[in-house]
């Protein structure tokens, strides 16, 4: 297993537990309340399931939904951070968003470089 298919399968595994949080954790519901945002919580669960699904399956079958999963997470992390930032959070609590923005991040552009 290389390093890739490592970052993948973390990011993937992080999303499928992170996107269903978004459905039924009360401490997601109420960080949602907290960013005024409640109306995006079931959006952001379902994307980030999806992203989550699209990761794990582009890995083994098609490098286009890989990279189109890791790019969406990416963009979906990217405004999660931004969000925390405008609400002027800490950085600690502002660097998982970040995190897993670089990360997709990195991903994509390592799925791109390996197969286009």
């Amino acid at each position: 297993m290389n390093i890739l298919s490592v970052l993948i399968w973390f990011s993937g595994v992080a999303f499928v537990y992170f996107g269903y949080n978004c459905f039924y954790s009360e401490f997601i519901i109420l960080e949602f309340k907290r960013y005024n945002l409640s109306s995006y919580r079931k959006l952001t669960g379902f994307l980030q399931l999806c992203g989550a699904f699209g990761l794990l399956i582009g890995l083994y079958f098609n490098a286009i939904i890989l990279l189109l999963a890791a790019s969406g997470l990416f963009l979906l992390m990217l405004g999660g951070f931004i969000v925390r930032l405008k609400i002027k959070d800490s950085f600690i609590q502002s660097f998982p968003s970040f995190g897993f923005a670089v990360l997709n991040l990195i991903i994509a552009i390592k799925t791109f470089a390996t197969y286009f």
